[in-house]
């Protein structure tokens, strides 16, 4: 039996329109039964994710920046709402030269820090789209003149930009995630992490804090960073609106996000 779900964020519980309403009455019926929920997304532990985390599991942990930082929500009163448990720091000098390869390859750039903190570099359209949709404001700052330690490096990539020539020149000791999100259409974030940190290492160390094995889980995603954890769950399943790789690597394929693919993949799991 499935005791903890790991649910995506962006073309998975969120689509073009937002999150269907349709999504919290099976996550209700979820919780009802004792199986747990974990949002596992590329996104920051702040503005819209952190509101989407509480509402899938007021408690428990949820993993953030592709995996770099798992936060530990709780009721306490005598503890912070949300506190970091894990946090996997980028490698300075790698991520001293993936900020210098974006900067001659004219890429808008994202920095976040162990702090929660919010960088850019540069005042493209998209990055300013990109603080919409993550509910957010961003500082503008010099990414190499930071204090606080990197957790993980974010480029935007337009259909033009030159994404081949970031991912071929990266430096060792990161590793890139690709994904789209379906409210910026036409638009790869990269997001670069500490090597051999992942969705799949950050649910792997989820489950064991639980007492769990991967086994034990399900995994709700759309996109090629969800392939590994998608593999090595219990039950992964892929959304309608995947590419074709992610859908063969599924169990299950639900419907699209639109059409309640979510509440259909989580209320299967109930059988």
């Amino acid at each position: 039996m499935v005791r903890l779900v790991f649910v995506d964020v962006d073309g998975t519980l969120v689509g073009k329109e937002g999150v269907p309403e349709c999504v919290w009455p099976a996550v209700e019926a979820l919780r009802a039964k004792g199986i747990r929920l974990s949002l596992i997304t590329g996104r920051p532990g702040r503005g819209h994710a952190l509101a989407y985390a509480r509402r899938l599991a007021p408690t428990g942990l949820h993993v953030f920046e592709s995996g770099a930082v798992v936060l530990a929500f709780s009721r306490d009163p005598h503890s912070p709402p949300a506190h970091p448990l894990l946090v996997e720091a980028l490698p300075q000098e790698a991520a001293r030269e993936a900020i210098r390869l974006a900067r001659r390859l004219g890429l808008p750039l994202e920095g976040y820090t162990a702090e929660g903190g919010f960088y850019v570099e540069g005042d493209s359209p998209l990055l300013l789209a990109h603080q919409e949709l993550l509910g957010l404001r961003a500082e503008g700052a010099d990414l190499l003149r930071l204090q606080s330690p990197l957790v993980r490096l974010q480029v935007l990539a337009g259909l033009e930009a030159p994404l081949g020539a970031l991912l071929d020149r990266l430096p060792p000791g990161l590793s890139p995630h690709v994904a789209e999100s379906p409210k910026m259409p036409g638009v790869r974030f990269v997001s670069l992490t500490k090597r051999g940190v992942s969705k799949l290492s950050a649910a792997r160390f989820v489950a064991e804090s639980y007492g769990l094995t991967l086994a034990q889980c399900a995994m709700v995603g759309d996109g090629e960073n969800d392939l590994e954890l998608l593999r090595a769950v219990g039950v992964g399943i892929a959304m309608g609106n995947a590419p074709e790789s992610v859908r063969r690597a599924a169990h299950r394929v639900v419907a699209p996000v639109e059409a309640c693919g979510l509440a259909e993949a989580l209320l299967g799991l109930l059988g």
